[in-house]
């Protein structure tokens, strides 16, 4: 049972195409991830051998968010009415590059969304503070050079606890999944069944 109406949430993307669901757990992407067609990369998922920055000490691998691929360029929406928490860029290598966090409050109960794997210039506009509306563009997608040197896609991830920064782990180690699973949610509460 969803902690949340789900029915109460817009799409984070519009995508041309139904979302299908791949699985990185191999380590690398599929033929069709490189391609950028609309898939979905799921929560929890076991991604050893992809994280290899030292942001991620070689023990953290279990993804935390939803990843969207789609090309650079494609449209990113708030999900809900709320405010933008924060804009920053994390420009480490295999980082989100540029983030933007919005913080928004469901039956008494406030949740922070980050959005990671932004374009630079599509988040200038924003600053922490400014009302968001469900359906608002919030920014563009990030080129491979902008977004940590991932392909572009779009990381989403949900925490019940209020960010210290303008940052959340994307991944976890296997020993603290039980932990991270109660800050970070499934996504799929708020966006739905996307696989």
């Amino acid at each position: 049972m969803a902690l949340f109406d789900s029915r109460a949430f817009g799409p984070v993307m519009k995508p041309s195409q139904p979302l299908k669901a791949v699985s990185l757990s191999g380590g690398g992407y599929p033929s069709n991830v490189i391609n950028q067609q609309w898939l979905v990369g799921g929560y929890l998922e076991n991604r050893q051998g992809m994280y290899s920055s030292e942001i991620f000490s070689g023990q953290r691998f279990i993804h935390l968010g939803i990843d969207i691929w789609a090309a650079a360029g494609t449209p990113v929406y708030a999900i809900r009415d709320g405010i933008v928490f924060g804009v920053k860029d994390n420009a480490n290598e295999l980082d989100y590059g540029p983030t933007l966090i919005t913080q928004h409050e469901v039956s008494g109960v406030k949740l922070w969304c980050l959005y990671g794997h932004l374009s630079r210039g599509s988040v200038k506009e924003w600053s922490a503070g400014d009302t968001i509306s469900r359906d608002d563009r919030l920014a563009l997608l990030g080129s491979t050079a902008e977004n940590g040197g991932w392909l572009p896609h779009l990381h989403f991830q949900v925490s019940l606890e209020k960010p210290s920064d303008i940052d959340m782990p994307g991944v976890c180690a296997p020993d603290d999944v039980d932990k991270a699973r109660l800050t970070y949610p499934d996504p799929r509460l708020l966006l739905g069944p996307l696989y």
